[in-house]
């Protein structure tokens, strides 16, 4: 009988999957040979392809760095492979420690949590902070983290469009008489490669009385004059009351999360957040790796200058040539090409030309915004941004 129930599933399921392949949605994984860098290996039939990398989240090219990788062997023989545990049991070491004092100090917060990701990050702030006496006010855009995160807990939910301040604004009234009300925001879309305009969420929710959160995944360690993210840039870093970010896209591209807040929140949050009291800890070699990635990041600007130079000229050279891109500085660079079923055919076309990108599609974004979103990278030379533009240009066709 179990049996024949799984068999009806299974049809229903496979049907399912059809219905994702033949409306070109279908999102294959592609298998890398070689450490994560700028120029990768991918298999293929006939064997591994030599192809550039432009679809990672490597922002400083940190991810293969002599320094990192020296750092997270010697961290191997001092502390161990993993913690088998999580923190309040026999789970914390002075590594997971001396991290969360760093992050504080580069992020301009009082302390800070670490989590075996951000999507667990964000998944354990609303439910601990929140409940039926409060409220929360959400941009349409923001991660799907934050739209999970929000589910879990019973506060009040209030959309405004993505950065509507108007909106906002008139979401914040509807808020009123909430006894908290917290406005939570990406950074940085991650579809589109905007920001959020932090200064002006921060003055509309000091106005109505509102906490601010902040989630800067696709922004820490780049944006800003010492890589500290978009607060920083806004000049707000004292404003905002919550910041979520991962460990695992510009700060090494390995794995983990943070929440780095008030310390009075970042207190409960060890006391309450289910994903931190249930989760294991956070490898420490991650958190070692993680500790010389913010010493190479706190000093010399010099990646992050490269970064900004590879960006603005893959975007000036894909504008010169007719492409249609979302505007912006930031390396995420969304070319727009409406049909999932061509975004998805452009792509293949450029990884036979030695570029590899990814079409995105719904429902990761919108039906008819279909999209390759590029990402460009520190570790790419000028010549590897020139022979990308060069072959959207021939697999435009």
């Amino acid at each position: 009988m179990d049996r024949l129930m799984f068999d009806n599933v299974r049809d229903d399921l496979r049907a399912a999957l059809g219905e994702i392949a033949s409306a070109g949605l279908l999102k294959p994984e592609r298998v890398i040979t070689t450490p994560q860098r700028a120029g990768i290996a991918v298999s293929a039939a006939g064997g591994p392809r030599e192809v550039l990398n432009f679809c990672a989240n490597n922002y400083l090219g940190l991810a293969d760095h002599p320094e990192v990788l020296a750092a997270a062997r010697e961290a191997l023989d001092r502390w161990g492979y993993g913690m088998a545990s999580v923190r309040f049991i026999c789970g914390t070491q002075e590594v997971h420690k001396e991290l969360e004092a760093r992050l504080s100090a580069f992020l301009g917060q009082e302390d800070t949590v670490l989590y075996s990701s951000c999507f667990d990050a964000n998944g354990g702030v609303f439910e601990t902070l929140l409940d039926d006496r409060d409220a929360v006010i959400s941009d349409a855009l923001n991660h799907a983290s934050i739209i999970d995160g929000i589910r879990l807990c019973k506060a009040r939910r209030l959309r405004y469009a993505n950065r509507d301040m108007a909106e906002l604004e008139a979401r914040l009234k509807e808020a009123d008489g909430a006894r908290r009300k917290l406005v939570v925001t990406d950074g940085v879309f991650s579809m589109d490669g905007h920001l959020a305009p932090l200064d002006e969420i921060c003055d509309l929710a000091e106005r109505y009385g509102a906490m601010v959160m902040v989630d800067d995944s696709h922004a820490v360690g780049f944006v800003g004059e010492g890589g500290a993210g978009t607060p920083e840039l806004y000049g707000v870093r004292d404003r905002v009351d919550i910041i979520t970010g991962t460990l695992g896209k510009a700060l090494g591209g390995a794995s983990g999360g943070y929440t780095a807040a008030r310390r009075e929140i970042c207190e409960l949050l060890r006391q309450r957040s289910r994903p931190y009291l249930f989760s294991n800890s956070l490898a420490p070699v991650i958190a070692a790796a993680s500790l010389r990635v913010l010493d190479l990041v706190s000093g010399s600007g010099e990646a992050r200058e490269r970064l900004r130079a590879n960006t603005a000229r893959f975007r000036t050279r894909m504008t010169e040539a007719g492409f249609d891109i979302l505007p912006g500085d930031h390396p995420i660079v969304p070319v727009m090409i409406g049909d999932a079923a061509e975004a998805g055919a452009m792509a293949e076309r450029l990884l036979e030309q030695g570029i590899y990108v990814i079409g995105f599609s719904y429902p990761v974004v919108p039906h008819g915004q279909a999209r390759i979103r590029v990402q460009l990278s520190a570790a790419h030379s000028t010549e590897d941004v020139d022979r990308a533009v060069e072959a959207f240009v021939s697999a435009r066709g």
